[in-house]
């Protein structure tokens, strides 16, 4: 059967539809383009950007929103706030004694150095660097103090640590903005060997205090007997000199005895010769009165 000579009909309509889907890619192509064309850099971040035929740019773009080509470009953004980091290490310190340092750090990467930053460490720079080369420096302080000083010198290993954390984190451009101990915890031998001491320490200022309180104690009777002696003494030459003064001090114990029975509630009956009270039949003569 010879087929040369038979002719195809034309569908009505093909060429509107082959146009439509003509329009319908382009559009397709055309949303894409516009839907992955820009990028948002939020507040406290930066951002570089991979090239699918040139790597990684060395530019770093600011907040805000930045135009990239679609699916050869692929922005990278980090956080460039300062972000705090909770590590804590056990190190021997210089007697020998185990002691666990909790270390808050804060640290944040160099906005001009995010290309080499990820170039050399990726997005995850934190946890590449900063266990090692904190637990390293952690150690290498902490053994050159004795454990007693790592608690009266605290303010002093913390700016060591600082200071040597700071210079190796430089070298990975990372900046440290603030290094602080966050806690000690020793041994359970340091801790009892403390704990004696003060101990020990409380027993002495206490025995110390027993012995000046007995010297005070001792002090005051001294001082009290001599009082004594001397209000005696006075009282004999008051009545020797004048032998009134006896019936002076009858008057003056009747005169309390009587303000306290008056302002008793109770009713006493009892003798005034028991009481003192007796100042009638009481002779005020001096013996040498009445020998003349």
């Amino acid at each position: 059967m010879n087929f040369k000579n038979v002719r195809v009909p034309k569908v009505p309509g093909g060429g509107a539809a082959s146009a439509l889907t003509k329009a319908a890619v382009l559009g397709g192509l055309g949303i894409y383009a516009a839907l992955n064309s820009l990028y948002n850099v939020e507040g406290g971040h930066r951002a570089i950007v991979f090239n699918r035929l040139v790597g990684v740019k060395d530019k770093v773009y600011p907040e805000g929103t930045h135009l990239m080509i679609p699916w050869f470009d692929r922005p990278v953004i980090y956080d460039v706030r300062a972000r705090p980091h909770l590590v804590e290490s056990t190190s021997g310190s210089r007697d020998l004694q185990m002691v666990k340092i909790g270390l808050r750090v804060l640290t944040r990467p160099l906005p001009d150095q995010l290309p080499t930053i990820y170039r050399s460490l990726g997005e995850n720079y934190n946890e590449r660097v900063l266990p090692s080369i904190i637990h390293e420096t952690l150690k290498a302080v902490v053994a050159q103090y004795n454990a007693s000083q790592l608690i009266t010198q605290r303010e002093a290993v913390s700016r060591e640590i600082r200071k040597i954390l700071t210079e190796r984190a430089a070298n990975f451009n990372i900046a440290l903005d603030d290094v602080s101990i966050t806690g000690l915890t020793f041994g359970k031998e340091f801790t009892a060997a403390i704990e004696a001491k003060q101990v020990a320490a409380q027993e002495a200022e206490r025995a110390k205090f027993v012995v000046e309180k007995a010297e005070q104690d001792k002090k005051s009777a001294v001082i009290r007997a001599q009082g004594e002696a001397k209000s005696a003494q006075l009282i004999g030459q008051a009545i020797a000199n004048n032998a009134a003064f006896i019936t002076l001090r009858k008057i003056e114990a009747a005169r309390e005895i009587a303000h306290t029975i008056s302002n008793s509630a109770n009713r006493v009956f009892l003798s005034s010769d028991d009481l003192l009270l007796n100042l009638q039949e009481m002779n005020l003569e001096s013996p040498t009165g009445s020998k003349k």
